[in-house]
């Protein structure tokens, strides 16, 4: 199985946006020697004291400098805050920097209305699902140099390596993504840990939508790969205890308390308990919000729900207490899994 990481560079207790930065370059690098397939950061605004992954675009561009295989990208640029040719100039230049290993994932979301306005972001688009679906497919023209003769942005360039040119994913929380990806014959990936009750929809609307459509850096079949919010630990009772930290956060969430994210005591704490660990074997209509486990059972549940979708690849976000759990999380997951690295 093919395994990757998406992280939001949590800010950690007592620290600022330069310790955040540091941990997610240490974490790229590790998930290189560990032979992860890609390494994705994402884009959240407004909670910057708690989450210092404001802006993909300049953090890839350090860790190009830093990695040397690794596939990196965006998990997502949020495309409705931006000009689709700006978007096409940045992963232009981050192909430049890192030369056939870059990812375009490409996604959508609001924020606060008072994020948004300061973003510039009209909140009230008339036909949503088609003003994404052209914004997609301007990015990936001018990633492509794709405008036919006599279209308006023929003659406009964006820096390129002379490689493969940026990877474009189309990515989502919803089936109404999923329906893009397909019509536009492009690679999807599903945020199973924000809407996991929409998985197993999403994908079946993908694989029913999906039509070859000739659009540059789209594929001839559906390729699919669904994102967990997972924790690895050497047991199974272990693992549990480090994921309280994920399900008091989104407890947190509920009470609209975003990307405020506990220690473990104070997690722990606010649910009276330790979880119990997650079941080795999942119903079929089950599919938790956050997964714990040893590496035998997180891999074979990874196995599970890849399957139950029919995902090719499998990416992790995971929500801990600290930076060393994170890692040592990973370095479990590769075990568990088989990747074979340095």
């Amino acid at each position: 199985m093919d395994l990757s990481i998406v992280d939001l560079s949590p800010v950690p207790d007592g620290g600022t946006a330069t310790d955040a930065y540091a941990n997610t370059v240490e974490a790229a690098k590790q998930a290189e020697r560990l032979g992860y397939s890609r390494f994705w950061v994402a884009e959240h605004h407004g909670m910057a004291d708690r989450l210092a992954g404001t802006t993909p675009e300049v953090l890839l561009g350090h860790l190009a400098a830093e990695t040397d295989s690794i596939r990196l990208g965006s998990g997502a640029v949020l495309l409705n805050h931006y000009s689709p040719f700006k978007v096409a100039e940045v992963f232009g230049a981050l192909d430049g920097l890192a030369p056939g290993r870059i990812d375009a994932g490409l996604g959508r979301a609001n924020g606060s209305p008072e994020s948004d306005a300061a973003l510039g972001t009209d909140r009230h688009v008339e036909n949503p699902d088609e003003d994404h679906t052209e914004r997609i497919e301007a990015v990936v023209n001018h990633l492509y140099d794709d405008f036919p003769d006599g279209h308006t942005y023929e003659d406009l360039s964006v820096p390129r390596s002379g490689a493969e040119p940026p990877e474009p994913w189309v990515l989502g929380s919803s089936p109404s993504s999923a329906a893009i990806a397909g019509k536009l014959g492009m690679r999807y990936c599903f945020a199973g840990f924000i809407r996991p009750q929409f998985a197993t929809h999403a994908f079946e609307q993908y694989r029913e939508q999906f039509q070859q459509s000739g659009l540059p850096g789209s594929v001839d079949e559906p390729q699919g790969m669904v994102a967990v919010n997972a924790v690895c630990a050497e047991t199974d009772e272990a693992a549990a205890r480090q994921r309280a930290v994920a399900e008091a956060t989104y407890k947190r969430m509920q009470r609209g308390i975003v990307g405020s994210r506990p220690s473990l005591e104070e997690a722990i704490d606010e649910l009276g308990g330790v979880p119990e660990p997650t079941p080795a074997t999942l119903d079929e209509d089950e599919w938790p919000r956050a997964l714990s486990g040893s590496p035998e059972t997180l891999a074979g549940l990874f196995d599970q729900l890849a399957d139950r979708v029919g995902a090719d690849e499998v990416m992790v976000q995971h929500v801990v207490g600290d930076h060393e759990t994170g890692l040592r999380s990973h370095e479990l997951l590769a075990e568990g899994v088989g990747l074979t690295g340095d």
